[in-house]
């Protein structure tokens, strides 16, 4: 089950693309935006995490973070930040954890795929608290952006 509005996010660690380690708990004190996107290098996911790079200066003057997680290795993901520009971590959620401790997980997605995780937005509060959640059935579908930033504001 999705986490709800209010509810603590639960911690993670995670290899990013530069093969560190990062926590949610490293972003205590800052609000953080968590992307889940199902594959790198596909249309959608790629147009969800370009939308980021592109107002990345917004959620900077915010005090603001963003992470992307998926189910790809660390190494893909290194190459596909590198091609796109991200300015923000991508983390390999390759053992599928946190995208389940987020009820952010298909159990069966296109091609027969297994365990990929779910289009899904979250934010975080300064002090871990989850205060917009979004999670997509539809990996067509794109998060709603302004939504998101409306979170941060408030």
């Amino acid at each position: 089950m999705a986490l709800q509005v209010g509810d603590q996010a639960p911690d993670f660690k995670l290899f990013s693309s530069d093969l560190k380690e990062v926590a949610l708990s490293d972003y205590k004190g800052r609000k953080l935006v968590v992307h889940f996107f199902p594959l790198a290098f596909t249309g959608v996911c790629t147009a969800q995490l370009c939308t980021m790079r592109d107002s990345f200066g917004y959620y900077q003057g915010m005090n603001a973070d963003v992470i992307g997680i998926s189910v790809d290795s660390p190494f893909t993901l290194a190459k596909f930040k590198e091609e796109q520009s991200y300015q923000f971590p991508l983390l390999s959620d390759f053992n599928k954890e946190t995208s389940k401790a987020f009820g952010a997980l298909y159990e069966d997605f296109a091609f027969n795929m297994k365990g990929v995780a779910k289009r899904s937005a979250f934010v975080i509060d300064e002090e871990g608290k989850i205060i917009h959640t979004e999670v997509l059935e539809d990996a067509g579908n794109m998060p709603d952006f302004d939504a998101i930033k409306r979170s941060i504001e408030a």
